[in-house]
């Protein structure tokens, strides 16, 4: 008897499990439509700039400049590149520099690992800026997903960088927009926007392209070595 109930009871279960197995099936079919983190565009990898160093983002004389950007572009102008005396680039300049950078995807957020001196700028996913920012040489930023394209939001920076390899200037208040996508399989485009009213009358719009480079990787690239801004070369260490 015992044994008679047993299998009445597993038959039920099967036909039970029968019975609700199109309804599982429709709700994975449906569930298989929902765009997962997965199905955004591979940005994954390591990039290099297109073509040769451009030191301008926007050509000079059309820069919106107001009199205090004016100012600041003719200070900046007399004093050595950031970068050469081994100070972070800060945004948007980050994308000039003649250095391979690795894009790599996390729960949650985006790294991108440059290979000049070692910066890790961190992209927060789908959270809003702290409500007051420490100012930083790479700004804050948050992102988030518009179908494929990664929209980049960044404040809070100090006004230590400048915003372009030529000396365009920034404040306190710049706000920069990074519009992050492919336009090929191995072609990325990133659509930079500045706003700055303390340094410019309107926002301005800068576009560069990278290639995707799979057999590469990012090396060593110490700053402070051999750098004749930092240490005459007849002084420098040298190695035997």
């Amino acid at each position: 008897m015992r044994r008679l109930f047993s299998g009445f009871r597993a038959g039920s279960i099967l036909l039970a499990f029968a019975a609700l197995a199109p309804q599982l099936s429709a709700q994975a079919t449906a569930g298989s439509k929902v765009k997962t983190p997965a199905q955004h565009p591979e940005l994954s990898g390591v990039w290099f700039m297109q073509g040769t160093v451009k030191v301008h983002l926007i050509p000079p004389e059309d820069a919106p400049l107001t009199p205090w950007g004016t100012d600041r572009l003719r200070i900046n102008r007399k004093q050595p590149l950031p970068e050469a005396i081994c100070l972070p680039p800060g945004v948007p300049t980050a994308w000039q520099i003649p250095e391979p950078f690795e894009i790599i995807p996390l729960p949650g957020r985006i790294l991108i690992v440059h290979e000049q001196e070692h910066l890790i700028r961190q992209i927060y996913l789908n959270r809003e800026h702290p409500a007051d920012p420490i100012p930083t040489w790479m700004g804050n930023s948050v992102g988030r997903w518009e179908g494929d394209t990664l929209i980049v939001d960044t404040t809070g920076f100090n006004e230590l960088t400048w915003a372009d390899l030529w000396g365009l200037p920034h404040s306190g208040e710049m706000h920069v927009i990074e519009r992050i996508r492919l336009v090929s399989a191995d072609v990325l485009q990133v659509e930079i926007t500045v706003e700055d009213p303390k340094a410019y009358t309107k926002p301005w719009t800068a576009v560069r392209k990278f290639d995707r480079k799979p057999d590469w990787e990012i090396g060593e690239n110490i700053c402070e070595d051999n750098n004749s801004y930092l240490v005459p070369s007849d002084t420098a260490p040298r190695q035997n």
